[in-house]
């Protein structure tokens, strides 16, 4: 049996959020915490006969399975070009939800139906009906803005790809490493993940499974993407408030605020395209010793802290927000909100001379609040690759 393993990294926004709706530039980067998808096609005859698809979402501790006669009945029998991802349709979609009623999905997990449409789709899409097993797990917190939906979408891809025999991967030591995958092959998992993200999310940015698919740092303005060369290490203490946030609703607002607002916020909105273009400059910027190290750090760490109150200018911070802002400043670091705000995930940039003991004291004290803290090192891999 060849197993296929695929892993995708999460994202943090570095820059840019809630103006790039508004046409300002931001920057997203990959962090080194990931979604792995396994995955191996089950012989017919090793299945009973009838042959099944099945899923099973390690973290929830919940496993899904569908008859392939079921599943050639709702679906049809396809896939009808690996190489050319389509759009779902309304009718795929009508019908996979027909799938989903079926299923029993504890009310508390309701969110993961738009994650399961998601698997259908690709699946059928990219194998057929052919039955087969699936394993996904994830160091990701889901709905925390840190890109969870895209790196399960872009590591289940991956998987199924491979196992398609669609792209060709490079993985040492006889599958026990995670090995790189060409730039084609990344591109056309790139566009199968942004079909799962549009049945999840409805109209994604795609800016979510391009850092995921391509790794480093991205500056997306106006629908374009550049990628950006990270050339110093730079990690970040990553805050999980816990505080869920309607993301629609924040974003509305923001717009409601410009509306009411025109000339003061498109004061707000071009001062974070400044910042976002400046700080993609600096992150390129080579430095040699740890002086220049530490020059580059501090004008990352103004531009974190100038962008954060812009975005309290918009009304996207909380108070569970504040909390982190404020200990963290007892400390002399400096932290921002990343994603949509009202909640959700908050990063504090870690300087390369601090010391383990200061950064010790800065976790305990803001998980003392009841929050949960990811030390991460941003702008690392992409969609990685491994056959056992």
């Amino acid at each position: 049996m060849v197993e296929f393993r695929a892993r995708a990294p999460g994202k943090i926004i570095l820059a840019g959020e809630h103006a790039v709706v508004h046409g300002s530039a931001a920057v997203a980067a990959a962090i080194d915490l990931y979604t792995q998808s396994t995955f191996h096609l089950v012989p017919t005859s090793e299945d009973g006969g009838a042959g099944a698809v099945e899923v099973d979402l390690r973290d929830t501790g919940l496993v899904f399975s569908w008859p392939c006669s079921r599943l050639r009945e709702a679906l049809g029998d396809r896939p009808a070009g690996v190489n050319a991802p389509r759009p779902c349709s309304s009718d795929e979609l009508a019908a996979m939800a027909k799938l989903l009623e079926q299923e029993e999905i504890p009310e508390d997990k309701i969110w993961l139906a738009g994650g399961l449409s998601a698997f259908l789709y690709l699946y059928t899409s990219i194998l057929g009906c052919r039955p087969g097993k699936a394993v996904v797990k994830s160091d990701l917190p889901v709905g925390a803005g840190l890109g969870s939906s895209a790196a399960f979408c872009v590591s289940l891809s991956g998987a199924l790809l491979a196992a398609a025999g669609a792209v060709s991967a490079q993985a040492g030591n006889g599958g026990t490493e995670w090995g790189s995958i060409d730039r084609d092959d990344l591109e056309l998992a790139n566009q199968w993940a942004f079909q799962g993200e549009k049945i999840i999310h409805g109209k994604p940015s795609g800016i979510d499974n391009a850092v995921s698919t391509f790794g480093s740092m991205i500056k997306f303005k106006k629908g374009e993407f550049t990628n950006l060369r990270c050339t110093n290490p730079v990690k970040m203490l990553i805050t999980d408030t816990r505080v869920g946030r309607n993301t629609k609703a924040l974003v509305a607002g923001v717009s409601e605020r410009v509306s009411r607002h025109p000339d003061a916020m498109a004061s707000v909105i071009g001062a974070v395209n400044f910042i976002s273009e400046e700080l993609s400059s600096i992150v390129e910027s080579a430095a040699e010793d740890e002086i220049a190290i530490t020059m580059k750090e501090e004008k990352l760490a103004e531009l974190m802290q100038m962008n954060q109150g812009l975005l309290q200018c918009m009304g996207v911070s909380h108070c569970s927000i504040e909390t982190v802002l404020q200990t963290t400043l007892k400390y002399n670091l400096v932290s921002k909100l990343t994603g949509a705000g009202g909640g959700g995930c908050v990063l504090t940039l870690i300087p390369t001379l601090l010391s383990k003991l200061v950064l010790e004291k800065t976790t305990a004290e803001i998980e003392s609040h009841g929050f949960r803290c990811f030390q991460v090192e941003v702008g690392g891999r992409g969609l990685q690759f491994c056959r056992g």
